[in-house]
């Protein structure tokens, strides 16, 4: 028998599955204060809260029997992570269940722009009767685009279409193929500004996802267009924003996330041609309750079948698995991130081979790290070593792993490489005893290179000066050089030269690097958690 304790309050109906099981007892205790939780919470195998109940490292620690928080929505900012990830808990929660309801939200943003709805509603409660003031448009045979296209957006573009809207989707894992089936156009960023009339956005918040909606997009955009919001604030540049509203490029935006929350931004609160809500997306009792029944489905899959699904932190493993794999987990995140870089393109298919003493160990934890870097460079946060191959299966992208205990120079190598359609990026990779990670492989080219936070990647002509002239780029900018590696297929043939920086390379470098002769492709790398201890193997 296994005891839940659930102490926010949540529906009853979503939580059914559990007080149905006979092998669950489920006890609803909302309010107790820190003190009390703490003190009963040793009794108790799973946790269920909302956002209300603080799961700290001090509560957790008191807990002796506790395998599963579960937070009955998507954000997790209340339970700390890191202490549940060493006390060897899962926290899991239910990133899916609002979907139906932030796209019907998103609908309901459209139509009240497109109409002027909460305008006119204001005016007419007030006693007036204006209505030449509040004309406004059709959806009908207009062009909306839908800037990511995972199961929010895909939701989005399948009801504009009943209102007879041309659907233009923009999304790195986006096929031609899916596109079809969709009945919708893929399209690039800039497509969809040229050509929308409605732009709405369904994108995780990422690094390259920040600010995408800003001054210089909004220029390219049709003048009139009309902007929608209920993914994550921002995604959107908010004073943009409000300059494109004051100069009519924008003719109006639907806006539900923000940058600060609660928001603060009062000259897009109170434009005249701005509809705002304070981040309604998920709130429907519908959703609610789908949050409660998916934590509680997937508790009944943890207990009784060990079936994870929406894990935000790892699993725990072996000690000794882990002290024996731990450098190259690091590492194998880092080149994830690093060949999804040089690839350009999310993935439509990845190669993972294992040489020498890791062919002999069980790779799963270490594939799935490799994958999270990957996906993790367009899906951020919300990819975890738990979810990877989850995640990486809904993009519909197919892995292979290959084992050969034979050495390749190394005692221990990985080697990974990304495909789309003709094109493809290649990592290879080791841990040497005391002197730690080294990339030795990228492209066609061999190297030895310690993964720095700042890379730069050249290909280019192995004619005399070449390195000298990039030399010299960088240090007229101030760009310090940690190391330099050089190779070359043969002499005077294709070169590659692969830099470690102190610091980023800018727009204004990059410029100069790009239009030197004899240079074939620049390209500047970031691995974000810096460099990798030295480790000893044994």
């Amino acid at each position: 028998m296994y005891k839940v304790i659930v102490t926010d309050s949540i529906s009853d109906s979503g939580l059914k599955a559990l007080y149905d099981h006979p092998n669950f007892t489920v006890d609803k205790k909302s309010g107790l204060s820190p003190e009390e939780l703490k003190e009963i919470i040793k009794d108790y195998d799973a946790l269920i809260v909302r956002s209300q109940t603080q799961v700290t490292e001090d509560l957790l620690n008191a807990a002796e029997k506790l395998r599963v928080v579960a937070r009955a929505g998507v954000g997790v900012d209340n339970i700390d992570i890191n202490a549940a990830t060493r006390k060897g808990i899962l926290v899991i929660n239910a990133p899916g269940a609002n979907t139906i309801s932030a796209a019907e939200h998103t609908m309901a943003m459209m139509l009240s722009l497109a109409r002027r709805i909460p305008h006119a509603h204001m005016s007419t409660s007030a006693g007036n009767w204006d209505r030449n003031a509040f004309k406004g448009v059709e959806l009908y045979e207009k062009t909306l685009g839908v800037i990511g296209m995972g199961k929010i957006g895909a939701e989005v573009a399948k009801r504009a279409q009943r209102f007879g809207m041309k659907i233009l989707g923009y999304d790195p894992y986006l096929t031609e193929e899916r596109a079809n089936q969709m009945n919708i156009t893929k399209a690039t960023l800039y497509d969809i500004a040229r050509e929308a009339d409605f732009i709405t956005v369904h994108t995780p918040l990422t690094k390259d996802t920040k600010g995408l909606i800003n001054d210089d997009y909004l220029a390219k955009t049709k003048k009139g267009v009309r902007i929608i919001n209920c993914a994550r604030g921002g995604i959107i540049d908010e004073d943009a924003l409000v300059r494109g509203l004051n100069s009519g490029q924008v003719a109006g935006a639907a806006i539900d996330v923000f940058e600060t929350e609660p928001a603060s931004n009062q000259e897009l609160l109170s434009h005249p041609h701005a509809i705002v809500t304070p981040h309604l997306g998920a709130s429907t009792v519908e959703a609610q309750e789908k949050v409660a029944q998916e934590v509680s489905e997937e508790i009944i899959d943890i207990f009784e079948t060990d079936s994870i699904h929406h894990a935000i932190n790892m699993p725990q493993v072996s000690g000794e698995t882990q002290k024996k794999l731990q450098p190259f987990i690091d590492l194998g995140e880092q080149i994830g991130i690093l060949a999804i870089q040089l690839l350009k393109n999310a993935p439509d298919k990845i190669d993972i081979h294992y040489y020498g003493n890791l062919a002999k160990e069980d790779n799963n934890l270490l594939t799935r790290t490799m994958i999270k870097g990957i996906l993790s460079y367009h899906l951020s946060d919300s990819v975890n070593m738990v979810n990877a191959l989850h995640l990486l299966n809904d993009q519909g992208v197919s892995f292979n792993v290959m084992k050969n205990p034979e050495s390749k120079g190394f005692a221990s190598y990985m080697e990974l490489t990304l495909h789309h359609g003709d094109h493809h990026s290649t990592i290879g990779a080791t841990v040497l005893n005391g002197y730690g990670a080294r990339i030795v492989k990228m492209n066609e080219y061999r190297v030895d290179v310690r993964p720095e936070r700042y890379l730069l990647y050249i290909e280019h002509h192995d004619v005399p000066g070449m390195i000298g002239r990039v030399g010299s780029i960088l240090g007229n900018h101030d760009i310090n050089i940690g190391t330099m590696q050089v190779g070359r297929a043969e002499a005077g043939g294709d070169a590659n030269m692969v830099l470690t920086l102190d610091k980023k390379v800018n727009d204004e470098v990059a410029k100069e690097l790009v239009e030197m002769d004899g240079l074939k492709a620049v390209q500047f790398l970031e691995i974000p958690n810096g460099h990798l201890p030295a480790y000893n193997m044994q």
